[in-house]
């Protein structure tokens, strides 16, 4: 059995039952690409890199949350090791959805502003993470 404290167990059951949303997604995105949803190409490719990073960044997000269990860091240092890659999670998909949300959109709106500061949290909390585990 694998030995996780509890913050880390509860956080892996929490995020892999958002897992479900990111099916959602998927099944708005086959309505896009089939045409059932009408979309500007614009909006086509960020719902697509939306929904790309989302799957992927949950993936790796619960990969660090197990890899943060072999690090001594404490604290706040531990809550971004443990956690940076899961809200990049949310703040980039959310940065390409939110943006190209409307009818007939063709450029991006303020919600773009997301895009930066997920990608900003997510390096913060890979390097925090790689620092932590090779300080162990």
């Amino acid at each position: 059995m694998l030995d996780i404290g509890d913050p880390a167990r509860v956080t892996a059951g929490i995020v892999l039952l958002t897992v479900v949303t990111i099916e959602v997604g998927g099944a708005f995105m086959a309505a896009v690409v089939t045409g059932r949803v009408p979309a500007t190409d614009f909006q086509r490719r960020f719902f697509r890199a939306g929904h790309a990073h989302a799957g992927v960044l949950v993936v790796l997000g619960l990969v660090c949350l197990l890899l943060s269990e072999a690090t001594a860091l404490e604290g706040g240092w531990r809550w971004l090791a443990r956690t940076g890659v899961l809200v990049a999670a949310i703040l980039m998909p959310a940065g390409f959805f939110f943006s190209a949300a409307g009818r007939g959109r063709t450029r991006p709106s303020r919600w773009v502003a997301l895009l930066p500061v997920g990608a900003t949290v997510l390096a913060a909390g890979v390097v925090t993470l790689g620092v932590g585990l090779l300080t162990a």
